[in-house]
């Protein structure tokens, strides 16, 4: 327990850092854009050089949807902190899910191992659920390996729960639907497989 929670940690750490990072770095390009910074010096063109990536695609997602584009920089700190916190919350979902195979292997108990690897698994299937929502407003290539497995994966569930649930004023609330239906799942493992058993150690 004590080399998972020391990995846990500092996974937890470096996520919060990559992302405070981000933020900055996005913001400190929001503050020279007002600023009307010389476009020309070198640590302009470095901070457009890291910062394009990730306000890029959503600069043209807004402008498909017919929003003014220079709100791109505040919708990517928005985005960024969603994607820290999905990161965080699939670190403490593996987390939680080794430590419960280490306790009920260790005492030989079939069925919570089981209920954990169940627990867990649909842990991830959120968090996959989620990152499809998000990546959903961005124009990403089918052809991206990720995004590929991320939409062969949820498309299994969201492709019937599509077909069945009509548009709310032109919106798909089938995520939320599955959402739901995963959540379910979840505390129905917790209320049988795992009843007596901790659940979350981390987080």
């Amino acid at each position: 327990m004590n080399v998972i929670g020391k990995i846990y940690w500092f996974l937890s750490w470096a996520i919060v850092a990559l992302t405070a990072t981000l933020i900055v770095l996005v913001a400190v390009r929001l503050l020279a854009n007002q600023m009307n910074v010389n476009p020309f010096r070198w640590s302009w063109i470095t901070l457009r050089r890291l910062t394009d990536p990730l306000i890029g695609p959503l600069r043209r997602a807004l402008a498909r949807f017919g929003v003014d584009p220079k709100y791109a920089p505040l919708v990517t700190i928005i985005v960024i902190v969603v994607l820290g916190w999905i990161l965080l919350q699939l670190v403490t979902s593996v987390a939680n899910t080794t430590l419960g195979l280490i306790l009920s292997i260790g005492k030989l108990a079939i069925i919570p191992t089981i209920g954990y690897v169940l627990y867990g698994l649909l842990g991830l299937y959120i968090m996959l659920l989620f990152v499809r929502v998000i990546f959903s407003w961005v124009t990403f290539s089918y052809s991206n390996r990720f995004m590929r497995f991320v939409v062969n994966t949820t498309e299994p569930l969201l492709a019937p729960l599509r077909r069945m649930i009509p548009l709310l004023g032109g919106f798909d609330i089938s995520p939320m639907i599955a959402f739901f239906i995963i959540w379910i799942a979840q505390s129905a493992v917790a209320g049988t497989l795992l009843r007596g058993w901790p659940i979350g150690f981390f987080g």
